[in-house]
């Protein structure tokens, strides 16, 4: 019975603080001689409780930034496709993607910490441009927007436009991240 209230216990404790408040382990190791212990009976054992934060701000800021790139990675590749994706899969890792990464830190250092930053879920289909967008979840405005475009140069073939824009000159300019070629043949519409 008493492993039972103990396994109990500590997933009440995971579920009511989301794993931001951890026990001290004295409580732990206290329940546990105690419950090793049935018919023992002693003194009475008082112990401190702290409540600590288990991540300093810092690290919270990191993860917030490392999930904005996460989702990011997923919906290009959402945007992609089976018959893109596959095609270009290595260059956007290793060339358009890491400029994508730094226009998003770049994006979540610079807003007021007290914003609260989304990106968007889902990306444009057919011949749209969109791939994400940063948003503020108040005010619901854009504040970056990622895009791709399908370009064809004479006598080179389709291009993929990579760039982004942000609120600070209205999304008129166009930032270039990086081009990526396809073929001379037409690239299949996005998300097919």
């Amino acid at each position: 019975m008493m492993k039972w209230l103990q396994k109990s216990l500590i997933i009440a404790v995971a579920l009511l603080t989301f794993g931001v408040i951890t026990p001290a382990h004295d409580i732990w190791s206290n329940f546990q001689e105690k419950s090793d212990s049935k018919h023992e009976e002693g003194p009475s054992n008082d112990s401190d409780y702290r409540i600590a934060l288990a991540e300093p701000p810092t690290q919270v800021v990191e993860s917030i930034e490392e999930s904005f790139i996460d989702s990011a990675k997923t919906l290009a590749y959402e945007k992609f496709g089976t018959k893109i994706g596959p095609v270009i899969s290595d260059e956007f890792d290793q060339v358009i993607f890491p400029k994508i990464d730094e226009a998003i830190r770049m994006t979540v250092n610079t807003e007021n910490e007290h914003r609260r930053l989304s990106i968007s879920e889902r990306p444009g289909g057919n011949y749209s441009e969109k791939i994400f967008h940063v948003y503020d979840k108040d005010s619901q405005k854009d504040l970056i927007r990622f895009h791709v475009r399908t370009d064809k140069r004479p006598q080179d073939g389709y291009y993929f436009n990579f760039h982004y824009h942000v609120v600070e000159d209205g999304f008129n300019s166009h930032y270039t991240i990086g081009d990526i070629y396809w073929s001379k043949d037409t690239p299949p519409k996005w998300l097919s």
